[in-house]
């Protein structure tokens, strides 16, 4: 939409826009704008600050109030150049200043739409059970298509991707695209929890069971009844287990432990990892009919690095999410802190760029969000990167790498410092693909002798 009182700047800019193929409405006052804006959003809003009646700011504080989305571009003749600076401090995308030329025109506002949200970025009826997940790239799009069919049965499904992808945002947007949507969506982290305590949440137990055992504890199984059961990273689940599970997944039955009879159990099993299940098959740290019960359908989500697009959506959702969080009083993004996030590499994925948000809204001092603090934030190692699995993973694989450098790869004396049986130690060594004999120290070489 241009809105100018100057007809005949009016009449040229249209014929520029329309001839580089945009579709483009042309009004000559703020009154006429908002009135056409009632009827119909455009992408990107390109207005003269002065105008009759209500002036450009009025007008750009009455989309901001109603469509705080929408991409706003000020035209500015010299004398008011200090009005479209603090129009950019308030949330106005940029300003050009009048004569422009035509083509800084044309870069601006392609810049403009590609950060851009589109229109109608709600969801739309019938997409309520995705609204959690924010996209507009074609390749989440394919994604949730994909989902969409898979919601329609009862199939079990693998959800691969990088940590910090939204694997279970896309698990419960199946579920609620399903026909047990009304059931519990119940989520369990078999990587979170100590592997005594992970046998006896997924499948309950009875009193006196085990010590500490003082009543009948519902399992995880029993509470999503009639639901859907996410196993996020199922690649940790200890091998014992998974044939507990398996057996669970065949027999629709599960046993609490210590009792003497198994209960039925309607539950539809989705899980996630961001392991090499492949590879832990190879290696024997994964039951390979227990992964085929599970990878019935196999759905990838994407780093946050192939799906660009959706960058400066997700910030802004989250920044209009975290202004409220911490009282703050933020628009936007300026266009070049837009741009350095749209642009970074993102090893973090999607619970990275929500840190870096949070960060640069709990220390904002301006109503637009500068380039300054986006870098900042961007520079700052963050432990919440990594998910609490992750750092407990991390921290016991070196842990372990620590003791069998201290005792020159000998397992009886690591396992011992550790305070943990030779079998239980074997196990954690194989689970991290540690081999003793890789940390003790070569034979000295024999001298060599001159004949």
């Amino acid at each position: 939409m241009l809105v100018d009182d100057d007809a005949d700047l009016l009449r040229l800019l249209s014929m520029r826009l329309s001839a580089a193929g945009y579709r483009v409405t042309a009004v000559e006052s703020a009154e006429d704008a908002l009135a056409r804006l009632a009827v119909e959003r455009p992408q990107l809003v390109v207005s003269d600050v002065q105008l009759p009646g209500k002036d450009g700011m009025q007008l750009f504080d009455a989309i901001r109030a109603k469509h705080p989305s929408l991409p706003v571009i000020m035209l500015t003749a010299h004398g008011t150049i200090p009005d479209a600076v603090e129009a950019t401090s308030r949330g106005v995308y940029t300003y050009l200043t009048k004569p422009f030329d035509g083509k800084a025109l044309l870069d601006t506002i392609a810049q403009a739409l590609s950060l851009a949200a589109p229109p109608g970025i709600g969801p739309r009826e019938g997409d309520v059970w995705r609204e959690a997940i924010v996209s507009r790239s074609n390749v989440m799009a394919e994604l949730l298509a994909e989902a969409k069919l898979v919601a329609g049965s009862d199939a079990s499904v693998l959800i691969r991707g990088e940590s910090g992808t939204g694997k279970e945002l896309l698990a419960h947007a199946i579920h609620d695209a399903s026909s047990r949507s009304s059931r519990p969506f119940v989520a369990v982290n078999c990587g979170a929890i100590p592997e005594n305590l992970l046998e006896s949440e997924l499948f309950g137990h009875v009193k006196g069971a085990f010590t500490g055992a003082v009543a009948n504890h519902r399992g995880l199984f029993q509470a999503a009844d009639g639901g859907t059961l996410f196993l996020d990273e199922i690649g940790d689940m200890p091998l014992p287990l998974q044939v507990k599970l398996l057996r669970v997944l065949q027999e629709r039955m599960v046993r609490p432990v210590g009792a003497t009879e198994a209960i039925p159990v309607d539950v539809r099993i989705m899980s996630a990892t961001h392991r090499d299940l492949d590879g832990a098959m190879r290696e024997g740290q994964f039951r390979e009919d227990l992964y085929y019960r599970l990878n019935v359908v196999s759905l990838t989500v994407p780093p946050l690095a192939a799906r660009r697009e959706d960058i400066p959506l997700l910030a802004n959702h989250f920044l209009s999410r975290l202004a409220d969080k911490y009282g703050k009083r933020v628009n936007g993004f300026a266009s070049d802190a837009l741009k350095a996030l749209a642009t970074a590499s993102w090893p973090g994925n999607v619970r990275q760029l929500h840190n870096v948000v949070e960060q640069v809204t709990a220390l904002a001092t301006t109503p637009l969000i500068p380039l300054a603090l986006v870098q900042r934030a961007l520079r700052v190692p963050t432990m919440e990167v990594l998910s609490y699995a992750e750092a407990r993973t991390r921290f016991e694989r070196e842990y372990l790498v620590g003791l069998l450098k201290m005792t020159d790869g000998n397992v009886a004396d690591a396992a011992r410092l550790a305070e943990r049986n030779r079998t239980e130690f074997y196990r954690l060594l194989q689970k991290h693909g540690l081999t003793p004999g890789q940390f003790r120290g070569d034979p000295p070489a024999e001298p060599l002798v001159a004949e």
